[in-house]
């Protein structure tokens, strides 16, 4: 762990009353990324909204999409994301795609 990563962590344990620290973070879970599931299917759905012919068109229309998304998409990702972990303290680090 690097300098900053220690002192970003001291940080967020002093600041953030509810602060999850990495050891008690389930790796690898796509279930609890905010990006993963409510970011990118957002801007899935609007890139291929058409049919795209090149790679430079789906750059371009990466780039419009990722310029164009709303706070409020955000926001709704940050908001799940309380949920989607109680769901895993619930489901003790298990599949949760049932309890969502």
């Amino acid at each position: 762990m690097t300098s900053l990563e220690f002192e970003t962590l001291q940080l967020l344990r002093r600041e953030t009353p509810d602060f999850i620290s990495p050891d008690l973070w389930p790796p690898y879970s796509s279930d609890l990324n905010p990006v993963d599931y409510e970011i990118l299917d957002v801007m899935q759905h609007r890139v291929y909204k058409t049919k795209i012919n090149t790679i430079d068109e789906l750059k371009q229309r990466l780039i419009e999409v990722c310029c164009d998304l709303e706070q409020s998409t955000v926001d709704m990702a940050i908001e799940q994301w309380r949920g989607r972990l109680l769901a895993c303290v619930r489901a003790k680090g298990r599949h949760l795609e049932h309890s969502l």
